[in-house]
């Protein structure tokens, strides 16, 4: 008996007239669509397929220009030229014949990262979103480079929905030991940082101590080797042990410095931080975030509970009933008797 996979469905909610006439105007906004119940998760104004996981149904992008190297998920190389160049001012150095010939490469992974890729994986067309794109490619995990798993494609195409819809506050996933989440949350956490200004973004675990493992074990190394041209200016350390923030390093300021044209420039951040929290009740309280991970939330022990912190950590996400955050809460889960 051949194995039928239950994770998700393609279904046909919308006639293929309507969405064949609303694709020639680019019409199907990023978001969710009450008219026909569907989260459309395409950029591009097309959609193509509409997958029902968990009873939702989302709209994927309209399959076009499939990437046909290999037959299977195959990470490009880093080109080489590019390797030694850290930071943007390294790249500024740079004569200008230089740069225009990595122009195109450049905006091409911009590109990936915004509308997700397309690619040939055994002889299927084959979507996967901007942060699963971003995570196959860019994030270092603690065996080098991720390898393609369907389950992880499918997770990122219903955390795109999450994302997409602004009735939702996020993810709560039950998932089996080694499936990826912690990496794959914290590759995300990096990604939105990097892309955000004026952002604060949040971790916690089941314990204190596992939530810093998280930060410096997981969400540094992946920030530290993203390649220059998706990394913004750093303050602090290299590798922080509590904080990591996408601003301008403090400096003196004085009327030379202020009116150099070099200062002005330099003078530009993102000002967004990734930071973690102990475990408490009220951790996060009175703050304001735009991605909060709660890692091994099905694993809170006695005296803390993740219901009680909950309640306090959503307000964190919304600006009166608008929603404004998201958080990716996933566990495997203990015996009932403990909590």
């Amino acid at each position: 008996m051949s194995y039928q996979q239950t994770l998700y469905k393609i279904v046909e909610p919308i006639k293929r007239t309507t969405i064949h006439r609303l694709n020639k105007k680019k019409a199907w906004k990023y978001g969710y669509n009450a008219e026909y119940d569907v989260v459309v998760i395409s950029k591009s104004g097309k959609i193509g397929d509409i997958y029902e996981i968990q009873n939702l149904k989302i709209a994927l992008p309209l399959e076009e220009n499939v990437y046909s190297k290999y037959d299977k998920w195959t990470p490009e190389e880093y080109p080489k030229e590019l390797r030694n160049i850290k930071t943007i001012f390294d790249w500024q150095a740079y004569p200008a014949e230089f740069k225009e010939k990595w122009h195109a490469y450049i905006d091409r992974e911009f590109t990936r990262r915004e509308e997700g890729f397309w690619f040939r994986n055994k002889s299927s067309s084959t979507y996967i979103t901007g942060s699963h794109y971003m995570y196959l490619q860019w994030s270092k995990i603690d065996v080098g480079q991720p390898e393609f798993r369907e389950a992880n494609r499918l997770f990122f195409i219903f955390w795109e929905a999450c994302k997409a819809d602004k009735r939702c506050y996020g993810i709560c996933y039950l998932k089996n030991r080694r499936s990826g989440f912690s990496f794959m949350s914290s590759a995300e956490t990096v990604n939105q940082a990097t892309i955000s200004s004026d952002a604060r973004f949040g971790i916690l675990s089941k314990t204190g101590a596992d939530a810093k493992k998280m930060f410096t074990d997981k969400v540094v190394p992946i920030s530290v080797h993203y390649p220059f041209f998706f990394k913004p200016i750093q303050d602090g350390m290299d590798r922080p042990k509590t904080e990591l923030a996408y601003r301008v390093p403090a400096s003196k300021l004085t009327r030379k410095s202020i009116n150099s044209t070099e200062q002005r420039e330099a003078l530009e951040g993102i000002d967004t931080t990734i930071d973690k929290k102990n475990t408490g009740d009220n951790s996060y309280d009175g703050e304001k975030l735009k991605l909060l991970v709660h890692d091994e939330s099905g694993k809170w022990e006695r005296p803390d509970n993740i219901l009680n912190n909950w309640r306090v950590t959503k307000t964190t996400l919304r600006l009166g009933s608008r929603i404004i955050g998201k958080c990716m809460m996933g566990s495997t889960s203990n015996a009932l008797d403990k909590f």
